[in-house]
């Protein structure tokens, strides 16, 4: 596979003196997240302050990785780079007009101590989980809940395009989703950590594991917060007949799986108040 370069970011790259394989894999750069390591291999994240040519800098994540990929009937060996599958994943997003992270360089190397991978994409600037945006509103009071369903109905658009175009992400956490409020009060949506995602041929099994997922480990969100973000979802104003079946059968997942688990808190109805 060939060498990636984003054209808007060759000139960056080369005012750092970063513009192929060897300088970006010799960087110096603290770890963002500590490095995974498996079988073997070991990957992970720096986060990189790149001067601009013009003055001032921004921001990239810089993911190395080696000997670290994942198996399949195709390679049952030596394994698949997860980067490669995340840029392939990147590109799909993308195509399909799925808000998602932007690439900056991908490249691959095979030597004597097997295969070598990065995988480098722009920073989110501005852009906060919704796990994090959550997590404060608990702590500092949330908004009122007109502003709250921008953010709910955010997610619900982008969630709903991927599941037109088939793709279940399979790990549709909070943490994985980043919203940013504009200048106009709009909300903006991506998603992130593209790796594990698939394509399935009918929604309804996109549906029952995203939503789930999303439903499991949002526990801070009221009933009614939940239902009109699953009416957005379907874009729906009153719940059809298969729309009570879905959401019957998704409560019902969540109710097993979280049995035992202590209640946290949750969003209150009222504007600033933090049950």
């Amino acid at each position: 596979m060939k060498d990636f370069i984003d054209e808007r970011w060759r000139p960056i790259l080369a005012h750092n003196g970063l513009s192929d394989f060897e300088a970006l894999w010799e960087h110096r750069a603290d770890w963002f997240e500590k490095p995974n390591q498996r079988r073997g291999g070991w990957s992970g994240v720096s986060r990189c302050e790149l001067a601009l040519p013009e003055g001032g800098s921004r921001a990239i994540f810089l993911k190395r990785q080696e000997n670290h990929g994942t198996f399949s009937l195709r390679h049952p060996v030596g394994g698949v780079p997860t980067f490669l599958r995340e840029f392939r994943r990147i590109q799909h997003y993308r195509a399909c007009g799925i808000p998602t992270l932007e690439p900056v360089y991908f490249a691959m190397r095979h030597g004597g101590k097997g295969h070598r991978a990065i995988l480098a994409t722009e920073e989110l600037t501005g852009f906060v989980s919704m796990e994090y945006r959550v997590e404060r509103w608990l702590r500092e009071g949330a908004p009122a809940r007109p502003v709250r369903l921008r953010y709910l109905k955010a997610v619900a658009a982008l969630l709903r395009k991927m599941h037109d175009h088939g793709i279940q992400h399979n790990c549709f956490f909070p943490k994985h989703v980043f919203v940013r409020m504009n200048a106009g009060g709009e909300v903006e949506a991506r998603v992130i950590d593209l790796e594990k995602s698939r394509w399935r041929p009918l929604r309804l099994f996109c549906s029952l594991r995203d939503l789930d997922t999303l439903n499991r480990y949002s526990p801070e969100w009221s009933l009614s917060d939940r239902l009109r973000f699953y009416k957005a979802y379907l874009q729906v104003d009153r719940l059809t007949p298969f729309a009570k079946w879905l959401w019957r059968c998704i409560a019902a997942r969540a109710a097993r799986k979280n049995r035992g688990r202590p209640a946290g808190r949750r969003l209150a109805a009222r504007a600033g108040v933090v049950e």
